[in-house]
């Protein structure tokens, strides 16, 4: 959540976020209004609590008609403390819940617009040219199937659609993507965390998730828990309810974690493959840092991205997402996308987003400098997302005779294999 002084103080400023975003720009008056009563109704119960003191000094000393008529004045009091007291507590209420309702407010430099008025930054990489190669070249599914490495009729089978089995090689070239990124994040300074599939309310809440996303959000209503969509999740409520001390950050960590996924918004859309699914597995980077550290944290995230991809030899480009298309917690985003050649486009590959204090607000996580306590900064970013990283790679490095090539990068962690190999009929 925002700061309430900043709304105070510049609500110019938040309803132009609201605007960029395409959200309720009401929802800032209405805020305004239920923070006022709060305040009002605060400072009304306290003159009454005063009020209420004084009289109780005043009574043990009073006799007769005085006595008696103190007391009578002290139970219309304490009336009026309780229904003060009633209406502070629900202004509270309702402040916090608007509040809640209110998405991260948009960095000033992001583009203004939807999903397509993203921003390229940067491309690295070539595209290949099949055709000046001599062969037509076959899609993720084509190719999975002919080395013996995907399977999506049994995942159908067995779970439904949008499910996959990754078999053979295909679960070989999934250890081998997750060892290599744990590697280069453990390289660059993160620690590497296994984490909670399963997380409370608190912390699906905290970290923004239960709002605009809560229709992709899978809730185990008997044990009041939800599966999450990603480690960010369990990442950012890992310090909930801590003060840190400012000499620890910056806290970096790495998680690997199971991530489901309802897709209800995305009907129709990258039904073949495994490309758009209900679960899959990710390596996720996450920072803990000071407010003033976050932007320049934010493009070392994405210069950790981009070198992940760089060793895969992916052809990529760099795009700095429109307001529109931000998560309610962010305040800017990069995606990196791959070339995917049997699509002709480039495809979400990594993320990575600055949601400076708005989390930490949410679950209660401050930093502690010197005698100063306030709110930090988190930060995360993919570095590898499995199912959409292997699309790329077989698409990209695939060679006339359904082979594919292994980047060097991978080659330690599939026995020092060059080639995956088309498996015999």
């Amino acid at each position: 959540m925002i700061d309430l002084r900043l709304l105070r103080e510049d609500p110019d400023r938040v309803r132009a976020s609201q605007r960029a975003r395409g959200e309720d720009v009401a929802l800032v008056d209405s805020l305004l209004s239920a923070d006022e009563r709060r305040r009002s109704s605060g400072v009304r119960f306290d003159e009454l609590r005063a009020e209420q003191k004084a009289l109780g000094k005043l009574i043990p000393k009073a006799t007769g008609d005085e006595k008696a008529e103190l007391l009578k004045k002290a139970g219309t009091l304490a009336a009026d403390v309780k229904a003060a007291d009633a209406e502070r507590d629900a202004a509270a209420a309702e402040t916090q819940e608007l509040l809640g309702r209110l998405s991260n407010l948009v960095h000033p430099d992001v583009p203004v617009g939807g999903e397509e008025d993203f921003v390229t930054l940067e491309t690295h990489g070539t595209a290949r040219d099949f055709d000046a190669e001599g062969f037509e070249p076959k899609d993720h599914m084509e190719l999975g199937h002919l080395l013996g490495a995907i399977d999506v009729e049994r995942g159908a089978k067995v779970s439904g659609s949008r499910f996959y089995f990754l078999t053979g090689v295909g679960a070989l070239l999934e250890l081998a993507l997750v060892n290599a990124a744990i590697a280069q994040a453990t390289a660059a300074g993160f620690t590497p965390m296994l984490t909670p599939a399963l997380v409370r309310p608190q912390s699906m809440a905290g970290t923004g998730f239960l709002g605009q996303a809560a229709q992709d959000v899978y809730h185990l209503e008997k044990d009041d828990l939800y599966l999450v969509g990603t480690s960010e999740v369990a990442l950012a409520a890992y310090h909930m309810d801590e003060i840190i001390d400012a000499g620890r950050l910056p806290l970096r960590y790495a998680g690997f974690s199971p991530c489901f996924r309802r897709e209800a918004g995305s009907h129709g859309k990258d039904t073949r493959g495994i490309f758009r699914v209900h679960q899959f597995d990710k390596v996720e980077m996450f920072s803990y840092v000071t407010p003033e550290e976050s932007q320049e944290e934010h493009r070392r995230l994405l210069e950790w991205e981009k070198q992940w991809l760089t060793s895969l030899e992916l052809p990529f480009r760099v795009i700095d997402v429109a307001s529109g298309d931000l998560g309610s917690s962010a305040s800017r985003k990069y995606d990196c996308e791959a070339w995917i050649p049997t699509q002709g486009k480039y495809r979400e590959l990594t993320s990575t987003s600055d949601c400076t204090e708005y989390q930490s607000r949410r679950l209660q996580i401050r930093v502690r400098e010197g005698k100063q306590v306030r709110p930090l900064a988190t930060l995360n970013g993919t570095l590898c997302a499995v199912p959409r990283t292997i699309v790329a790679l077989l698409e990209n490095h695939q060679q006339a005779d359904g082979s594919v090539r292994v980047p060097e990068v991978l080659r330690p962690y599939l026995g020092g294999r060059e080639l995956l190999e088309p498996v015999s009929k």
